[in-house]
């Protein structure tokens, strides 16, 4: 049987290299995705954990398994490039509470791995630090469009996470593909979005949670949540890297952040 992999970071590893690189991808430029966060957990030191986005100034987007850990105290870092120095742009904001969607039962394969941070205090919105646009509800994207994955995440299968952000560019895998027996079958739903899947270009652990970047007339948006890989491998040939589809989600983001 398939096994599914979550992309979250279990441990501050500090022994990355500076030259290392997102599987498939390349060392953004500082604050390139200013609204691209980093979640990171307490241990008697911080370490990250999973990537998230800003999308009002007080509540992150990131995915329900990144935060359902009842046990771990959790910070989140804005306007942050390289998580191991300071870059004399970020913004340090504990979680005063997440929302985990009512569906989440654990099991990836049935999805709703979404949840909403709500910061203690307002993010500061500068150059640095900007909200991230979320797309239409029910939008979906083509196959082989081209978005970018980001995030502090492994570099390589067995790897580290990466001391500064990375990014690479990936195309869209669509739901009528990427459900396909010889690619994830009915381990994906059409509440998710698949992209990669090239053996080359893929998410990796430590990026759970970050943004789906697509652009559209000049404008990105987010429209996935990172949420799985394939157990074997993050760049598993015709096992793309899965995200939680955003569209999908937005009357309920809405609700949620309506009551508070």
């Amino acid at each position: 049987m398939l096994q599914l992999l979550v992309l979250a970071s279990l441990a501050l590893l500090g022994l990355c290299s500076e030259n290392n690189r997102v599987i498939g991808g390349t060392e953004a430029a500082p604050n390139a995705w200013p609204w691209q966060v980093s979640l990171q957990g307490w241990a008697g030191y911080w370490y990250h954990t999973c990537g998230g986005t800003l999308i009002r100034n007080r509540w992150v987007l990131t995915a329900a398994h990144c935060v359902d850990s009842p046990t771990t105290t959790y910070r989140v870092v804005l306007g942050d490039h390289n998580i191991y120095e300071d870059d004399k742009t970020e913004q340090y904001m504990f979680v005063q509470y997440a929302i985990i969607h009512e569906g989440w039962n654990g099991d990836l394969s049935v999805g709703n791995d979404i949840a909403l941070v709500y910061l203690a205090q307002d993010a500061v919105l500068n150059q640095h630090v900007q909200l991230g646009n979320l797309p239409d509800a029910g939008a979906t994207l083509p196959n082989g469009y081209l978005c970018y994955v980001t995030g502090w995440g492994y570099t390589r299968n067995g790897g580290y996470v990466s001391s500064t952000l990375q990014q690479a560019a990936i195309n869209v895998v669509s739901y009528e593909v990427c459900s396909q027996l010889a690619w994830w079958g009915d381990y994906v739903n059409n509440n998710m979005v698949c992209a990669g899947g090239d053996g080359i270009v893929a998410g990796c652990q430590g990026d759970s949670g970050g943004p789906l970047n697509c652009e559209y007339n000049g404008i990105y948006y987010v429209h996935g949540a990172t949420s799985f890989i394939a157990a074997a491998g993050c760049d598993t040939y015709m096992k793309p890297t899965v995200w939680t589809r955003v569209s999908a989600y937005i009357d309920w983001i809405n609700n949620k952040i309506a009551l508070y």
